[in-house]
């Protein structure tokens, strides 16, 4: 296999000392021909696909035959089972009034959080989003509403597919989360569903000849995201600021590193835009003896104390270009001290062997494509463009992993992208496939937000 480079800004020397030894392993024959259309524009759909979610038509809902069935997962499976069933014993799910979209808490029959659904329509981008403050925006200054680099109402895919990242890496950090299908009164419904539940209701109470030829009976399902709850986690800006005060033990310290470096390694492989202290959460348990005579000691004198992250948010990731015009939506944690260290001998050992194998990262594109495709408005061209961007992304950390680089040389490394040749997108997987490297050469206007 040949890999061509272009570059915008840098000459092929410098292209060459930047990335040396970069080769991408042939494809397989049975890959999925997801290249076989032209470009098109991320926001707008085609035939029967999904219309642009701020000016089409609301979509049909389609029944199915089984919903959320998940043979190779049966935890995920139970934990969705149990949501169903305690809603449908009436302990539904609650509204999160935090943030940009419609999200929820959804309990077990007992009022224990046992996960947070997000779903498609209810986006900023998708037309019954429930915050007044998105929908105004959306309506007074449409041209500057979202994010130009993501592809608009894909959320509930983005926090699903950090999933497949982390499990595919063995990062472990980002609480299981997939697409799942749910219905409930206290989602955000338009007024003609509610009202066709209704009916379709006291038709089959009142007139049960009837009623049973209905294929569907109440609200329709929601497509979104259900990500399992994690307990006794908080903020992360909580525990950060309580660590500048009260260092950590050494051990801790060096297990919180670790969990870190995984974060930024997920981070960057998915491009997250919207990484703050805020949307990742982290677990210190104490010994509860060094609790109860906490006024009278340190932190540094407990011993062990166990620590966790959990990576949660993810829903505004894999873009299908890089910031290149109002805001650079930079990594957060880039300011933090731990980032400051180069990677661990730990993380370079976990992930370096798989980044540095191509076999692994077509693997995980067409784990992302079996996901991303189910999506109504999935369109081949603009998933191609996601995954050049991520091939980039990787290229990056596997050069700044291999060099000994810190997270925060990584980030000022030039951001690249990976293109598969348009001259193979309509076919499969061949050895003589090329792929051109390129350096972005327009910069966001403003670079710290």
């Amino acid at each position: 296999m040949s890999l061509s480079v272009r570059a915008d800004t840098s000459s092929e020397e410098e292209i060459s000392a930047l990335h040396p030894e970069v080769t991408f392993a042939p494809r397989e024959n049975n890959y999925h021909e997801y290249n076989s259309h032209g470009p098109r524009s991320p926001t707008r759909g085609t035939g029967t696909k999904e219309s642009s979610p701020l000016l089409g038509p609301k979509s049909e809902h389609h029944d199915i035959g089984i919903w959320n069935n998940f043979p190779d997962d049966p935890n995920f499976q139970e934990t969705i089972r149990i949501a169903e069933d305690s809603i449908e014993h009436g302990m539904l799910p609650q509204r999160i009034y935090q943030g940009s979209s419609g999200s929820y808490f959804v309990k077990n029959k007992e009022g224990k959080t046992i996960g947070v659904f997000k779903p498609k329509d209810e986006e900023p981008y998708g037309q019954l989003n429930p915050k007044w403050t998105k929908w105004m925006h959306k309506l007074c200054c449409p041209c500057c509403f979202g994010r130009s680099c993501l592809v608009p109402n894909q959320g509930y895919l983005s926090e699903a597919g950090a999933s497949v990242v982390d499990q595919k890496l063995g990062l472990n950090i980002v609480p299981k989360t997939k697409v799942v299908k749910l219905a409930s009164d206290t989602f955000n419904y338009n007024a003609i569903d509610r009202a066709k539940a209704v009916t379709k209701k006291n038709i089959r109470d009142h007139v049960p000849a009837v009623g049973k030829r209905f294929k569907r009976i109440g609200l329709p399902p929601k497509n979104g995201s259900f990500q399992t709850f994690v307990n006794g986690y908080k903020d992360a800006d909580y525990w950060l600021r309580k660590f500048d005060n009260e260092p950590l033990p050494e051990s801790t310290s060096k297990t919180f590193q670790h969990l870190f470096e995984k974060l930024v390694v997920l981070d960057y492989i998915i491009r997250n835009t919207d990484r703050g202290n805020d949307n990742w959460l982290i677990k210190y348990d104490i010994a509860a003896t060094a609790q109860d005579s906490r006024e009278d000691s340190e932190w540094s004198l407990v011993e062990n104390p166990e620590i966790n992250i959990a990576a949660i948010d993810n829903g505004l990731a894999f873009p299908y270009k890089h910031p290149d015009e109002w805001r650079a939506y930079p990594y957060h944690w880039a300011w933090l001290p731990q980032a400051k260290i180069p990677f661990s001998q730990e993380v370079k050992d976990l992930v370096l062997p798989q980044l540095a194998d191509m076999n692994f990262v077509q693997d995980l594109c067409d784990d992302l494509f079996e996901l991303f495709q189910t999506d109504q408005g999935f369109d081949k061209s603009t998933f191609e463009k996601q995954m050049s961007v991520m091939r980039g992304q990787i290229l990056n950390l596997t050069q700044a992993l291999k060099d000994g680089k810190s997270p925060v040389q990584l980030v000022q490394m030039p951001v690249v992208t990976v293109e598969r040749n348009r001259a193979g997108l309509a076919r499969t997987r061949l050895d003589s496939d090329t792929f051109t490297q390129s350096f972005a050469h327009r910069a966001p206007f403003f670079s710290w937000c």
